[in-house]
């Protein structure tokens, strides 16, 4: 199809397009959206602490329960990314026209119940099925919450407020993989899922009391919007050259990001253990326990950091064209790509860690341009619906592929190539982060048509 822009009069409806005229934002005072944007930041911390506190305590759960990394690849990418996706647009859907605030509340307590629930596992079955209830709840966290955020944020400061949200995701890794690796070391990697998952059933009472649903101060003001059926949404979406495009982009960006660390600290234990033990010992900690603290500060800050610079550069820079969306992007994919192989091939532990920083800030750098790029695209009542299509690619093509294909490749450069553990998973995760330079170019292809596809 075309890639030009889809006109208004076809796609978008005429009361749609009235109530576009005035932005919602204009309708919520500075404080509320200060405290709600801090909520569903919290919220989508807590996701990443949930989702990311396998991943420090991979090599453990592998040894305890006798996994090989393809079935550690499995647990960490597939069983997750499969039920997230395939609920993601019903739960959109649902969110286009209920009350999202009391359904995120739902969701967080779904998947904090299910995070507990991997301290009791004692096999891969058990494993596997508590990791499925944690992608049903988390299906329900960030669709709502992009749809609220971009109605009770105003227009010119949008990429900024879904950056700082999205930073949530490395500081959710941080605190995932730093107190993670520390319980793990103390009290057992069973005791660290049962930490991970309580404080999100306190953060989901917080949702519940203080988060208004904006959609009921919107609708004084502008008038009914005819519902469109989901296929026509999704139609009207994938006929736009710039989603195509910076899907594509965001998808590998997640198949890099989501590979790669999935899989950082068994990398890191298998061929750096020794230089780890010495320098956890300087610390009085153990080789899990510092390694934890380690990646979640590197990946944590820098990812953070990365992410809020993300969209603070796209919003700064844009002018009177959105070219700075895809072009932010698209510079950090393709430069962090050598880093990657850099770190993963030194033989300095320390070097490796400094230059992981780096790599962690530009692999986040995608987040808050994509997502406000994909929000522009979308008409008010199909934001959400939006968000969900997003997440729904990245994730099954990110999480769902990505730690199962470095599962793959390591075992088969181990079994057939007879590779050191070690030397396999190398191998893997250098296939895995070349295709950022994939990403990169995706992106740049977006420039072409950004400003005519958006449409709010």
């Amino acid at each position: 199809m075309s890639g030009s822009a889809i006109p208004l009069t076809e796609p978008v409806p005429a009361a749609a397009r009235s109530a576009m005229v005035e932005d919602p934002a204009d309708k919520f005072t500075p404080g509320y959206r200060r405290m709600a944007l801090i909520i569903l930041t919290l919220i989508y911390v807590f996701n990443f602490v949930d989702r990311q506190v396998v991943n420090i305590l991979a090599e453990s759960i592998k040894n305890d329960l006798a996994l090989s990394d393809t079935q550690l690849g499995l647990i960490t990418g597939i069983a997750f990314a499969l039920f997230y996706s395939l609920l993601g647009l019903p739960i959109a859907r649902l969110a286009e026209h209920g009350d999202r605030p009391k359904l995120l509340a739902v969701a967080v307590t779904i998947w904090s119940g299910f995070t507990i629930m991997c301290g009791f596992a004692n096999s891969f079955a058990h494993m596997l099925v508590a990791r499925l209830g944690v992608g049903v709840g988390e299906a329900g966290g960030v669709p709502p919450s992009h749809s609220l955020i971009t109605e009770f944020t105003p227009k010119d400061k949008r990429a900024s407020a879904l950056a700082l949200y999205s930073a949530g995701l490395p500081t959710g890794a941080l605190v995932g993989l730093a107190l993670g690796g520390v319980i793990a070391d103390a009290y057992g990697w069973r005791v660290a899922f049962f930490l991970a998952g309580v404080p999100g059933l306190l953060i989901a009472l917080l949702a519940f009391v203080f988060l208004k649903e904006p959609r009921r101060e919107i609708a004084k003001h502008a008038p009914k919007v005819e519902r469109e059926s989901v296929w026509t949404v999704l139609k009207r979406f994938a006929a736009l050259r710039t989603f195509r495009w910076v899907i594509m982009g965001a998808s590998l960006q997640g198949l890099v990001f989501y590979g790669f660390t999935s899989f950082l600290a068994p990398f890191y234990l298998r061929n750096h253990a020794d230089e780890l033990a010495t320098l956890a010992a300087g610390f009085g900690l153990e080789s899990t326990g510092f390694l934890g603290i380690a990646l979640g500060l590197t990946l944590g800050l820098a990812g953070a950091l990365g992410t809020f610079c993300g969209g603070w550069l796209a919003d700064r820079v844009k002018g009177d064209t959105l070219k700075a969306y895809p072009t932010v992007p698209a510079v950090a994919s393709l430069v962090a790509v050598p880093i990657f192989y850099a770190l993963l091939t030194t033989a300095s532990l320390e070097l490796s860690l400094v230059l992981l920083a780096a790599g962690g800030a530009l692999t986040s750098v995608y987040l808050g341009p994509t997502h406000a790029i994909c929000q522009g695209l979308s008409t008010p009542r199909s934001r959400a619906t939006m968000s969900a299509l997003t997440l729904v690619i990245i994730n099954l093509i990110g999480l769902g592929i990505g730690p199962p294909l470095v599962g793959l490749i390591s075992d088969y450069a181990h079994n057939t190539m007879s590779l050191s553990e070690g030397a396999g998973l190398r191998m893997a995760m250098l296939v895995v982060v070349s295709t950022g330079i994939v990403s990169g170019l995706a992106f740049w292809m977006a420039r072409r048509t950004v400003d005519a596809d958006t449409v709010s």
